[in-house]
């Protein structure tokens, strides 16, 4: 909520003003991102109206359809990526790219570009054109231009305060996640993972006992509560829920660890699928391959122990390449590692694409109708408190505001 109220102010208190041409163009571009993972994530939602309480006395603002809400983010994008103006301010304080215009050009149409993509289940035509338009604006063309929030001591990452602090007991890597690394020799295991071998409380998490050897990584089944997973102990050769393999809170969930918004490798990948569909031109495998080695190369961000030796890349780019009749399953199967803690945007293109091909969580108390995946996240209870009859006008038009309900962009 903070993130919107503060976007809608600078995009409407900077609007018309000259000395901050740029700072507006960079504001809209943000608040296209905050609403995007917002819509993606419930569908219809206030979008309009949102964060308008101050400025215009709107506590109560309408719910807009997912729709008319792309439709409009796209024009925000293509026009605010357009308007930037090296000329004009140069907003050093920015936290992103320090005021690099070039750099916000790349990334505001890579957005665009990003959500042209989202529609290729339920407008092909649409996302085709907004396609074309991002990719002549230009887009992100090497890691040096990713997205990315840069932490410190001071200023800590949010995921990796929750994961690794507060809720270090309570979460683990999926069984699907690390056996796809494992059967693969990706060489980003040992940064994605770790593993309290033997533990068998959370007091026993302790550093003596952690391990990153990919040999030893043991993901957490699907389909158990806390209770019913001590049937899996023996089977998997772990003597608790507690051994079973996390996150690195060495590397990717350390307190300073960089957040990635939009990347190259994300891009790249999303080309290679623009290419295989016939959208732009190119090789669908050359842009599937860059996408790959990127993804590799990026996660020397996380520091000096998880940089990946250039052999070992060029070996796992050259064990990888894209599949003759099976382009879109690993196209979005990379897509999905190289999003990992990107959760938002994993979810959506899991959606969006249907790739990897994953198997249905077998719990027994899944609340799930229908379908075999969750499809959208419900609105929040305090909705129900203080917009009730515009949630209720807005499920009445989209569908029981529950996980099986599909979003608009996600057609069947």
């Amino acid at each position: 909520r903070n993130v919107v109220k503060q976007v809608v102010d600078v995009v409407e208190v900077t609007r018309g003003d000259d000395t901050r041409h740029n700072l507006h163009q960079m504001a809209r571009i943000w608040k296209a991102y905050a609403f995007m993972i917002l819509t993606d994530n419930h569908g219809d939602i206030p979008y309009t109206e949102a964060g308008k309480g101050f400025l215009e006395e709107i506590i109560a603002p309408k719910y807009d359809t997912q729709q008319s809400i792309y439709m409009d983010i796209m024009k925000e994008l293509e026009e605010a990526s357009a308007a930037l103006d090296p000329s004009k301010d140069r907003v050093t304080s920015e936290i992103l790219y320090g005021g690099d215009v070039a750099k916000w050009k790349k990334f505001g149409y890579s957005l665009l570009f990003r959500a042209a993509m989202r529609l290729t289940k339920v407008d092909p035509a649409t996302a085709q054109t907004f396609v074309t338009k991002a990719v002549n604006g230009g887009l992100i063309a090497s890691n040096a231009d990713n997205a990315v929030t840069r932490h410190s001591a001071l200023y800590n990452n949010w995921v990796s305060n929750h994961l690794a602090a507060r809720e270090k007991t309570n979460y683990y890597l999926t069984e699907p996640f690390v056996d796809f690394l494992k059967e693969n020799d990706d060489p980003r295991l040992p940064i994605f993972a770790v593993r309290h071998v033997g533990a068998s409380s959370g007091t026993e998490q302790v550093t003596a006992r952690q391990s990153s050897d990919p040999d030893k990584q043991i993901g957490m089944p699907m389909g158990y509560d806390d209770v019913s997973i001590a049937t899996t102990f023996a089977a998997k050769g772990v003597v608790s829920l507690w051994d079973y393999t996390q996150a690195n809170f060495n590397t990717v969930l350390q307190l300073d660890a960089p957040e990635f918004h939009v990347t190259y490798a994300q891009t790249q990948f999303l080309l290679a699928e623009a290419a295989h569909r016939g959208w732009v031109t190119g090789s669908a495998e050359t842009y599937f391959e860059n996408g790959v080695r990127a993804a590799l190369e990026q996660v020397a961000a996380y520091g000096t122990a998880s940089v990946i030796p250039p052999d070992k890349i060029e070996a796992y780019v050259a064990a990888h390449p894209l599949r003759p009749g099976r382009e879109l399953e690993d196209i979005n199967t990379q897509y999905w590692v190289a999003s990992f803690l990107c959760g938002p945007e994993l979810f959506a293109n899991f959606r969006r694409s249907d790739f990897p091909a994953l198997k249905k969580n077998p719990y027994p108390g899944s609340e799930l109708q229908g379908e075999d995946f969750i499809r959208r996240i419900p609105y929040p209870d305090s909705e129900i408190v203080v917009n009730q009859a515009n949630l209720n006008e807005a499920i009445s038009r989209q569908g029981p505001n529950t996980i099986s309900t599909r979003v608009w962009w996600d057609k069947k």
